[in-house]
């Protein structure tokens, strides 16, 4: 009689888990777009990068938009404190300055008045709605999707520093006050995905579940890469910027 297979461990399934959600990063994650390449080159015009900021910043600002929804859902006390911290991290306290502050400094860096990026006029179609789609994702699907979405966190750093070398070698704007929200994720984001990530893996039991874990990530990736085929397609080629839309003689510090 031939041996019986050994049984699956917890830690084997987990682990398998893993391995997916990171296959995730390496075949759909935003690194590999043609912006960020452009971005992270040098090669894109200061209009190009000022797009660019316009619109991730509407993404910023709804990440704690994203969070906040999240915990009204929590029943779980120590689940909701954990995850408290990222809200403090993206909007800050009266003591300490947040990611969007962050953020736009990095727009007047770049000559945007910050208060014309904060009313988020000039955002692209496209942007808004896969943004609100992805805070729609989080406000309505089951937990362990919500935590699933956040964790293209585990690709995050990698992409930080990229892009601090990059922008500090390519571009006069770039200074540590200016691109200090890259600096700072690089210590905040490794954090959140450890939590996220081990809080997954525990969730998801079950082939089913585990597919829906990844699925989630998959939608996540489409988010963020929606939102740079928008600015690929409104401001490098075919350069067709819907109405409405910043253009580069717009919103610009006096």
């Amino acid at each position: 009689m031939s041996a019986a297979a050994p049984a699956i461990t917890p830690e084997d399934r987990q682990a398998a888990l893993e391995a997916r959600l990171r296959q995730v990063g390496v075949l759909r994650y935003h690194d590999k777009h043609p912006f960020h390449r452009l971005l992270h080159s040098g090669g894109c015009t200061i209009d190009q990068v000022r797009a660019w900021v316009v619109n991730r910043y509407y993404y910023q600002s709804r990440i704690p938009m994203k969070d906040a929804a999240f915990m009204s859902r929590v029943e779980e006390p120590g689940l909701r404190r954990a995850w408290r911290a990222r809200l403090e991290d993206h909007d800050g306290s009266d003591s300490q300055p947040g990611g969007i502050s962050r953020w736009l400094r990095l727009a007047e860096g770049v000559g945007l008045d910050p208060a014309y990026v904060a009313s988020c006029e000039g955002v692209l179609p496209a942007t808004r709605f896969a943004v609100d789609a992805y805070v729609r994702y989080v406000r309505e699907q089951p937990l362990l999707q919500a935590v699933a979405a956040s964790l293209t966190e585990l690709f995050a750093p990698a992409i930080h520093e990229e892009r601090i070398a990059g922008l500090l070698r390519h571009y006069a704007f770039a200074n540590p006050d200016t691109i200090s929200y890259f600096q700072h994720r690089l210590k905040e984001a490794p954090k959140d995905v450890a939590f996220g990530l081990a809080w997954v893996l525990d969730q998801a039991k079950t082939r089913e579940q585990e597919d829906m874990a990844v699925a989630a990530l998959e939608f996540k990736t489409d988010v963020l890469w929606a939102q740079l085929d928008a600015l690929y397609g409104a401001y490098v080629a075919p350069g067709l910027i819907p109405p409405g839309a910043w253009r580069p003689d717009q919103g610009l510090m006096r």
